[in-house]
């Protein structure tokens, strides 16, 4: 099963002691200051877990797998995350 942001939300009121309505407005405010910053070119960095940034691919020319046909992929952002040593040992452990 996954992590969604309510089992997010529960964790956090479960061992911090905070309140439900406390910890759903702690994760929205996380992961806003995170998206605002992201959409403003910033990398975020978080010690021991990982590191997002937001790189530019330039356009380029592909084919439409379905008839073959060229065309030209616009230029876009994409967001890249790397995982910290520190995270992924503790994946690779089992921790």
């Amino acid at each position: 099963m996954a992590l969604t942001k309510m089992s997010l939300v529960e964790k956090i009121c479960d061992e911090v002691g905070m309140t439900k309505k406390e910890s759903m407005a702690a994760v929205e405010s996380l992961f806003e200051i995170m998206k605002s910053e992201l959409a403003s070119g910033k990398p975020v960095l978080i010690s021991g877990f990982g590191k997002w940034t937001v790189k530019s691919k330039r356009a380029r020319l592909g084919r439409n797998p379905q008839t073959g046909e060229r065309m030209t992929i616009d230029a876009r952002s994409v967001l890249t995350f790397h995982g910290s040593n520190v995270l992924k040992e503790a994946v690779n452990s089992g921790d």
